[in-house]
């Protein structure tokens, strides 16, 4: 198995058909997948075996009026089932925090379900700190 970590960009629209079925909540939507790789703040390294994506990471960069550098939220992480426990999330989460600090961030955050002890031990793996004060609010907007 040889797998390959890349970054994607606007050109890239073709990489995201080839995903392997469980690593996305939902299908692929081609018009959102161009706007996304179209916008500059966005971010999304992947991980692919024989042309196939088997993991990636997404995040944005983001500016606040008044922090001093930009910040980073890493969205979401996903590897194939066939392909987790190999250290391929590491290395995604890896690259997308050289990619954070290229851009000039001093600090990127993510969240996750307390009780997602995978997903615990693969941010702490990369040298995550935990912090047990923070509370998560989802609002449903409109219908």
């Amino acid at each position: 198995m040889t797998i390959n970590i890349r970054v994607l960009n606007a050109e890239d629209e073709s990489w995201l058909a080839k995903t392997s079925t469980d690593i996305f909540d939902d299908p692929i939507d081609l018009k959102h997948a161009i706007e996304f790789l179209n916008d500059s703040r966005h971010h999304i390294v992947v991980a692919t075996e024989n042309d196939e994506i088997v993991g990636f990471v997404s995040g944005v960069h983001y500016v606040h009026p008044d922090k001093p550098n930009p910040e980073f939220w890493i969205n979401e992480v996903g590897v194939a089932e066939t392909h987790r426990a190999q250290g391929i999330g590491k290395s995604l989460m890896n690259t997308m925090l050289q990619v954070a600090q290229d851009l000039g961030c001093k600090e990127a955050w993510v969240l996750t379900e307390n009780d997602n002890i995978p997903a615990k031990n693969l941010y702490k793996s990369v040298s995550g700190d935990e912090t047990q004060d923070v509370v998560m609010y989802t609002f449903r907007i409109g219908s």
